[in-house]
C-alpha cells in the first residue's frame, strides 16, 4: 500500500505517518512535508524519486507528472488500465493526505500584496485531491486534520479498511475543500484587483445602458452586481432548532477572509447564557443593524426583528429606560442593544425585566456580575 502525503497544516501528520508506516504502508511526499517526516525519523521517499524528476520553479512543479496522477487515477477494476501501469512501471497510490497553501492566512496579513497572493494559490494540492476523490472506490483522500485519528485505525485495518461510504463521505469532504478554496480565491481576485478604476464601472454601465432588451432593473443589476458569486461558508455552531421547532439550523460564517476578528453578531463573543438560538441571533442582527446607523449613544429593544423601543441619550441607563417606554409590553422576552459599554447603571435599569438577550460593544467591570445574576440571560459582546 502506498500514501501520497503533502500538507501545509503539518497538525498531527508524523503521528498519522508513523501510524501508517508501522502498517507497512510505503509513504511519499514533497517539499517541507518530506522534511518534517524526516525529521521525525518516519521512513518516507521523495516524489521526485517516484517521478525521476525534481521539482522545478522554486517548488511550484512537484507533483504534476503520469507517475503520480496515473497512480491515483488508474481503476482497479479495469484489466487495461492496470496492465497500462504496469507496462510504464507506475504504482498505483492507495491514499492521499493533501491540504491547501494556507491562502487565507496569507491575504489576511498586514501589508500582504498581490504577488503574496498569487505564491499562496495552490495548484498540486486541488489536483491531487480532485484526482483521488474521482477515484475514491479505490483511493481514501484525505484533507482534514481532524480526521487522522479515525482513519489510522481504518487503514492500518487490512481486514476491515475503510468503507464505500466512508470512502465516499471523504470524497465529497475533500471537493468542499477545494471549492472553499477556489471560493477564497476567487472573491480576493474579484474585490482586490489593484488596476481596477472609476473607468471600468462606467464602461460596464455604459454597455449596460445600450443593450436594447434592458430595461430599468436589468441597467441597475448588469451595473452594479457581478453575473456570478460562489460563497464558501465554515459551520460556527449548531442551533437548537430553526425559526420554529420542527427544523434544523446551524450557524455559518464565511470561511476565510479576516480570520474570525471582525465584527458582527455571528462573530460576537458571548460571555453568559445558554446558546442563542435561530431566532436570538435574528433579533441580536437587527438590534446591532438599528443601533449602527446610530452615531450617538443609543439603545434598542427588539422584538421579533422590529425595534420596539429605541432612545438616544448620553447616559446609557437613561436611554434605556426611554426605549422600554416605547413600549414596555413587548420588551418583555426581547432582545437590547446598545452601541456603547454598558454601565453598571445600565445594567440595574435593565434588572427587573425579563430579557433573551443583551448586546453590545463591551461592558464595564462592574456592569457583568449584575447582569449575570440572570442565569437565562445570553450576553454577547
Amino acid at each position: 500500500m502506498k500514501a501520497l502525503l503533502s500538507v501545509s497544516d503539518k497538525t498531527g501528520i508524523a503521528d498519522f505517518a508513523r501510524r501508517l508506516a508501522g502498517a507497512g504502508w510505503e509513504l511519499i511526499s514533497t517539499g517541507g512535508t518530506h522534511r518534517a517526516l524526516h525529521d521525525a525519523a518516519i521512513p518516507v521517499r521523495q516524489v521526485s524519486d517516484i517521478t525521476a524528476y525534481p521539482e522545478i520553479l522554486d517548488g511550484r512543479v512537484k507533483t504534476l507528472h503520469p507517475a503520480i496522477h496515473g497512480g491515483i487515477l488508474a481503476r482497479r477494476d479495469t484489466p487495461s488500465q492496470m496492465t497500462e501501469l504496469a507496462q510504464r512501471a507506475i504504482s498505483p497510490i492507495d491514499a492521499v493526505i493533501v491540504n491547501l497553501y494556507p491562502f487565507a492566512a496569507a491575504i489576511a496579513r498586514p501589508g500582504a500584496t498581490l504577488d503574496d497572493a498569487l505564491e499562496n494559490i495552490d495548484i498540486g494540492g486541488p489536483t491531487l485531491l480532485r484526482a483521488a476523490a474521482k477515484n475514491f472506490p479505490a483511493v481514501a483522500v484525505i484533507a482534514d486534520p481532524a480526521d487522522y485519528g479515525w482513519l489510522a485505525d481504518a487503514l492500518t485495518d487490512a481486514p476491515a479498511g475503510l468503507t464505500l461510504p466512508q470512502r465516499r463521505q471523504l470524497a465529497a469532504k475533500a471537493f468542499r475543500h477545494v471549492a472553499a478554496y477556489d471560493a477564497i480565491v476567487a472573491d480576493y481576485l474579484a474585490h482586490d484587483t489593484p488596476d481596477a478604476t472609476p473607468d471600468d464601472d462606467a464602461g460596464a454601465d455604459y454597455l449596460a445602458h445600450d443593450t436594447p432588451d434592458a430595461t430599468p432593473d436589468d441597467d441597475a443589476g448588469a451595473a452594479a452586481m457581478p453575473p456570478r458569486v460562489t460563497i464558501s461558508l465554515t459551520r460556527a455552531a449548531g442551533l437548537r432548532y430553526g425559526e420554529n421547532p420542527h427544523q434544523r439550523a446551524a450557524l455559518y460564517i464565511p470561511a476565510g477572509g479576516d480570520g474570525g476578528s471582525g465584527g458582527g453578531v455571528a462573530r460576537a463573543r458571548q460571555h453568559h447564557g445558554p446558546p442563542l438560538s435561530f431566532n436570538n441571533l435574528l433579533d441580536a442582527d437587527a438590534a446591532w443593524r438599528t443601533l449602527s446607523d446610530c452615531p450617538d449613544p443609543a439603545a434598542c429593544i427588539i422584538k421579533h426583528a422590529n425595534p420596539c423601543g429605541l432612545a438616544s441619550r448620553s447616559d446609557l441607563a437613561e436611554a434605556y429606560r426611554l426605549a422600554h417606554a416605547g413600549d414596555p409590553v413587548s420588551a418583555f422576552g426581547g432582545i437590547v442593544g446598545f452601541n456603547r459599554p454598558v454601565t453598571a447603571a445600565a445594567a440595574a435599569a435593565m434588572a427587573p425585566v425579563f430579557y433573551e438577550v443583551i448586546i453590545a460593544p463591551a461592558y464595564d467591570a462592574d456592569a457583568l456580575p449584575i447582569l449575570q445574576r440572570k442565569r437565562s440571560l445570553r450576553i454577547l459582546e
